[in-house]
């Protein structure tokens, strides 16, 4: 048994942000229920609610999913009608998604997923936005170190 507090379980950053995230997608599941989708696809939705028609490799960007996982979860969205995807006019070798009017529907039923959210979770709104901006911070450092 190690005495290195620098190795317990309790004392690793990486450990308390993995339990948190498991823990909010957890939360997340019953509120998208109704709308038939998952938390990554939720991801989607919403990149794609906020600008429709984007080549695969936007969606990889804004969402921070990996295109390997991206790729068949949106096969999956286009099996349940909610994307389609194209070859892109410019270039071919790209992959357009576009939302289709099933896709569209579902934001109305998204609309109050945020606030029952929050309603969840007993955090002030700066401390949330803390954690947000933390969060943040901590992804583009770690990003731009794995970039070198």
């Amino acid at each position: 048994m190690t005495k290195n507090p620098k190795l317990h379980l309790e004392n690793q950053i990486c450990h308390s942000l993995y339990s948190a995230t498991n823990a909010l997608v957890r939360t997340y599941r019953p509120l998208l229920e109704g709308l038939d989708l998952t938390y990554p696809q939720y991801l989607v939705m919403l990149a794609l609610w906020q600008q429709d028609g984007v080549m695969i490799k936007n969606l990889v960007e804004r969402t921070r999913i990996d295109a390997g996982t991206l790729t068949p979860l949106l096969k999956r969205m286009e099996t349940k009608s909610l994307i389609t995807m194209t070859k892109s006019i410019e270039d071919s070798r790209q992959r357009m998604v576009v939302l289709t009017q099933e896709g569209q529907s579902l934001i109305k039923k998204a609309e109050d997923i945020p606030d029952k959210l929050l309603c969840n979770i007993d955090m002030s709104k700066e401390d949330g936005a803390q954690l947000k901006r933390l969060s943040e911070q901590l992804f583009l450092l770690l990003s731009k170190q794995a970039a070198q």
